[in-house]
């Protein structure tokens, strides 16, 4: 298989969805929900808001399945995109209306906010997304305080295994401050019924 092919499944629920089964749609949403309600409430820091954008994701999915292009990607990369530009656009709404309301606040402050909380889910989607021997590595090096030969002690690995899973891990998470989820917002679909 090419590299940038993508899994069978991506382009087999593309079909699916270009063909109005409700039935994968379904699938859809059991397999990605709790990734984009998390992403969602990661950026606005509220239930009903990652609720509300929950649906405008999986609604827009619907109505544009032909939106998702699997040569760019996978479909989980496409939908956490889709989930953080629909995020930031309704936290920046959202934040420009509480500015103008309460007189306080500038442009920049909302966009220095706008930046740290879209970093913020950039880099939890990428430690939730990076193979399973490079996140143990992270959690117990940064989150255990552990130097790299106890980690490597605690993972049952080479010293110099260690170092190179904690190398790409931190290169990973690195690219949370330079790329993006990429792509230009999508088209309004208002709510889902």
């Amino acid at each position: 298989m090419a590299k940038d092919t993508p899994p069978r499944w991506d382009r087999r629920m593309q079909q699916r969805l270009a063909c109005g089964e409700a039935a994968a749609l379904g699938e859809l949403y059991d397999r990605f929900a709790s990734l984009v309600h998390s992403l969602a409430h990661r950026v606005l820091d509220d239930d009903d808001a990652a609720d509300l954008v929950t649906r405008e994701v999986f609604c827009h999915i619907w109505e544009h399945p032909d939106a998702y292009d699997p040569r760019q990607g996978s479909m989980r990369s496409w939908v956490a995109g889709l989930t953080q530009r629909r995020a930031v656009h309704r936290l920046r709404r959202t934040e420009a209306t509480a500015y103008a309301e309460t007189g306080t606040g500038t442009a920049e402050e909302l966009e220095r906010k706008v930046r740290r909380v879209s970093v913020a889910a950039r880099a939890d989607y990428i430690v939730t997304s990076m193979p399973t021997p490079l996140r143990e590595a992270l959690e117990l090096a940064y989150f255990r305080r552990r130097d790299y030969r106890q980690t490597a002690a605690d993972l049952g690995v080479t010293e110099d295994e260690a170092r190179r899973r904690l190398r790409l891990g931190l290169q990973l998470l690195s690219t949370a401050h330079t790329r993006p989820f990429g792509g230009t917002s999508p088209p309004d679909c208002g709510r889902m019924p």
